[in-house]
C-alpha cells in the first residue's frame, strides 16, 4: 500500500509518519483486504490538531475519516477510531463486495463544475446573469456500482450525493442525502 502523509504548514516527523503507517494498515487490515492508498494530512485549527485521512480501496471505494485533538498523535487516533468504527459497520458489505467483484471497480471520467455568480454581475444586464461563470472545474471518477454499493460509497465517503454509472441499466444514476434522513436515487429513463 502507498502512503502519503503530508502537514499543512506543520512538520510531519519519522515517528508520526511510522505510527500512521503502523496503526491504519492494521485497521485496514482487519476490514479491506486490498487497500490501494492512504493520504492522510495534518493541519492545525488554533489550538487543535487536525488528521484527515482519505483510504482508496482496490475496489474502487473510498473510505474518509477525520480527527481532532490537542495533541498530533491523539487527532490521528481519533481519526483511526472513526475510520475504524465506519469500515466495522460496513464489514460484511465490504466482504460480499470483494468477493462479488474480483476486478477493480470500472470507472470513467466526467468533469465537475462549480458555477458562481460573480460581484460584478448587475441586475441591469439580464443577459449576462443568465450565464453563470465556472469558477472551478475538476476531473471526476464515475464508478460503475450497484445502488447499493453507491449508497455504502457516499457514506462512506462523508458525501451528500453520489454519481455513478449504474451496473444493470449502464446508465447515470444518483443516489443523495435527503432532508429527512433518508436516501434518495434518481434514475433517469427514457419515458419513450
Amino acid at each position: 500500500m502507498r502512503y502519503q502523509i503530508s502537514g499543512k504548514q506543520i512538520d510531519i516527523g519519522a515517528a508520526l509518519q511510522t505510527h500512521v503507517e503502523t496503526e491504519l494498515g492494521e485497521t485496514l487490515a482487519k476490514y479491506a483486504g486490498r487497500p490501494t492508498e492512504a493520504y492522510v494530512v495534518f493541519s492545525k485549527t488554533g489550538h487543535e490538531y487536525v488528521a484527515e485521512s482519505v483510504v482508496h480501496l482496490s475496489t474502487g471505494l473510498t473510505v474518509q475519516a477525520s480527527g481532532k485533538d490537542s495533541e498530533i498523535y491523539a487527532a490521528f487516533d481519533a481519526c483511526a477510531e472513526k475510520m475504524d468504527k465506519q469500515l466495522r459497520r460496513y464489514k460484511r458489505r465490504l466482504k460480499d463486495h470483494h468477493r462479488d467483484r474480483p476486478d477493480p471497480v470500472e470507472v470513467s471520467g466526467g468533469g465537475s463544475y462549480i458555477l458562481a455568480a460573480t460581484k460584478d454581475d448587475s441586475d441591469e444586464d439580464e443577459q449576462s446573469s443568465d450565464a453563470p461563470v465556472i469558477v472551478a472545474e475538476t476531473e471526476a471518477k464515475i464508478p460503475s456500482l450497484s445502488v447499493g454499493e453507491a449508497v455504502m460509497q457516499m457514506e462512506l465517503s462523508h458525501a451528500n450525493v453520489m454519481v455513478f454509472r449504474n451496473e444493470k441499466q449502464g446508465r447515470i444514476n444518483v443516489v443523495y442525502k435527503r432532508e429527512d434522513g433518508n436516501i434518495g436515487w434518481i434514475d433517469p429513463h427514457d419515458a419513450g
